[in-house]
């Protein structure tokens, strides 16, 4: 069946490449820009197109930019005391329609000498005075927010963590023991 259709099943490996695109999705996709809607694939085709031209990252904090300096960095509303220290450019989009974060972020993808003094340099330029790491709960990552810690200890900040434990609206058995563990010790009076 693959014979005489290579572009179309190139389509459907392009469309499986994705996170969280399985073969029937790809396929389901591939066959809706074809056949059912060629405008919608033209502009998918156009909009990945403009977007690989002009996001770049932010110079400043990491996150994404159609410009060198983003626009959390840019807005003068924003509280320049309080920093979110995020793994993923994409996780400030999450923490932004919580309308719960007023100050600025940085972007820590790897933990690498570069990383640690464009930081220091965030810090110093930004007169921060309270991190939070919103960043998924794990061991590895404890590590990570110790070790930031240890590198911002000259410095008169304040660190604080996203809080964790059982979600609302999940019973207990289908709570993984760490985040039971870390609701327990994380209690609060009522």
């Amino acid at each position: 069946m693959k014979k005489g259709l290579e572009k179309f099943y190139d389509l459907v490996e392009a469309f499986e490449s994705l996170p969280t695109i399985g073969k029937k999705s790809a396929l389901r996709l591939a066959y809706h820009v074809v056949m059912n809607d060629n405008y919608c694939g033209i502009k998918i085709a156009h909009s990945i197109e403009n977007a690989l031209k002009n996001i770049t990252k932010c110079v400043k904090c990491g996150s994404m930019s159609e410009h060198e300096i983003c626009e959390v960095c840019l807005d003068d509303s924003r509280d320049n005391t309080k920093m979110c220290i995020v793994q993923s450019a994409k996780d400030i989009f999450i923490i932004e329609d919580s309308k719960q974060f007023d100050g600025k972020y940085f972007v820590i993808e790897e933990l690498d000498q570069y990383a640690i003094d464009s930081l220091t340099q965030f810090v110093e330029n930004n007169e921060v005075q309270t991190v939070l790491f919103a960043i998924t709960p794990s061991i590895a990552n404890d590590a990570f927010i110790l070790y930031i810690e240890d590198k911002l200890k000259s410095k008169d900040i304040k660190f604080s963590k996203i809080a964790q434990g059982v979600p609302t609206g999940v019973s207990l058995e289908n709570v993984d023991i760490l985040s039971l563990s870390k609701a327990i010790q994380s209690k609060v009076e009522v």
